[in-house]
């Protein structure tokens, strides 16, 4: 039988694992080739996976929500050679989903699959060995925590509840005469617990009249690159004004005109990069960033636009070697990656490699 292996791909040089997001098909449905299998989400960007080849979905390897290496086994499809006999009659009946177990996936990969010593059927998704590891929580306490999810399993939110009562002292750390391994990494070492990952606030924390809301992916992604950017670039805010009256004029009676003609909408936005391209090429040092003692000055000038999101979320596409584009070139480089950044078609690429960031509050 042709089975082929769908892996979880490479989205750029510095991404080593991917979130799934949402599997767009179930096991036993008929994918074509290139079609959206499913949603997966990076530090970067979220992005769709297509389908290698056309077939039949015979297995999911890994449920939604989970983090998976890049490289990994993800999903199996049995090629259309050997599956075009059992495509879906349109009859409105649906597939009956494939029964499999649970995959088990080599330590090499750093996602490993544990089975308890006292209960053999429990799995631990890959996001919950790592947090174990990294806050040293040994299998034996690791099988003693209560489980919330399907079947039992522990969750996320498990495994937090259990260290934050463990690290405040409540008495929910839980010894074992028995199994007292500590989760190591690939080179044997216990990972330290000084690089845990932050643990959520509970919600019983706060008193008066408040509202918990729990942070979107791209929420949490802004405030970790905010507060990893104060460590790479000197934080200084200076104001300069500008009267730009003859500027918006202009472009006022110029607008009509050009979208005609260019077949693309002239904003203020590449105005105003078009500006600051002459203000770097002049004073190529505000072009530049810290490493350690070091002044690294970019010679490549790549301008990050900021493009607020429908959902209130920001992002920040890149225009890469702007200095190239006349003015109507930057005009559709900013149609383009702001269309694409509010319809989640951006591709990883498209966010990589500024040397520069403009924002424009003037729309509020």
């Amino acid at each position: 039988m042709a089975i082929v292996d769908l892996l979880m791909p490479k989205m750029g040089e510095s991404i080593m694992e991917a979130t799934i997001l949402k599997w767009n098909k179930a096991p036993g449905e008929y994918v074509q080739q290139d079609e959206s299998l499913l949603d997966i989400a990076t530090d970067k960007v979220d992005s769709e996976v297509p389908s290698t080849t056309a077939g039949i979905l015979t297995e999911i390897m890994f449920p939604e929500n989970t983090v998976v290496p890049v490289g990994t086994v993800i999903a199996r499809i049995e090629s259309e050679s050997h599956a075009e006999n059992r495509k879906p009659e349109p009859s409105g009946e649906t597939p009956k989903p494939v029964q499999r177990e649970e995959p088990s996936v080599s330590h090499s990969s750093s996602v490993v699959e544990k089975r308890s010593s006292t209960d053999e059927n429990r799995f631990y998704s890959p996001l919950v060995l790592n947090i174990a590891r990294n806050e040293g929580i040994s299998l034996a306490e690791l099988e003693k925590i209560p489980g919330t999810g399907n079947e039992g399993r522990v969750t996320k939110k498990d495994i937090l509840f259990f260290v934050t009562n463990r690290n405040s002292g409540n008495g929910f750390h839980s010894h074992s005469s028995g199994d007292d391994r500590v989760l190591k990494n690939e080179t044997g070492k216990p990972f330290s617990s000084e690089k845990s990952l932050p643990t959520e606030v509970v919600a019983s924390n706060f008193s008066g009249n408040v509202e918990i809301q729990e942070m979107d992916r791209m929420r949490k992604l802004i405030a970790e690159h905010m507060v990893r950017s104060k460590q790479t670039s000197p934080h200084v805010t200076s104001f300069s004004e500008a009267d730009v009256t003859n500027l918006v004029l202009w472009r006022e009676k110029e607008k009509t005109e050009f979208e005609k003609r260019e077949g693309t909408k002239l904003t203020l936005t590449p105005l105003f990069i078009e500006a600051l391209i002459k203000c770097i090429k002049k004073y190529p040092l505000i072009n530049s960033s810290l490493q350690g003692e070091k002044i690294i000055i970019r010679k490549d000038i790549n301008i990050g636009m900021a493009t607020a999101m429908p959902n209130g979320s920001l992002i920040v596409p890149v225009i890469k070697n702007a200095d190239n584009y006349n003015r109507v070139g930057l005009a559709r480089q900013v149609n383009s990656l702001a269309f694409n950044a509010r319809n989640n078609k951006l591709k990883p690429e498209d966010i990589q490699e500024g040397t520069f960031t403009l924002t424009n509050v003037g729309v509020f």
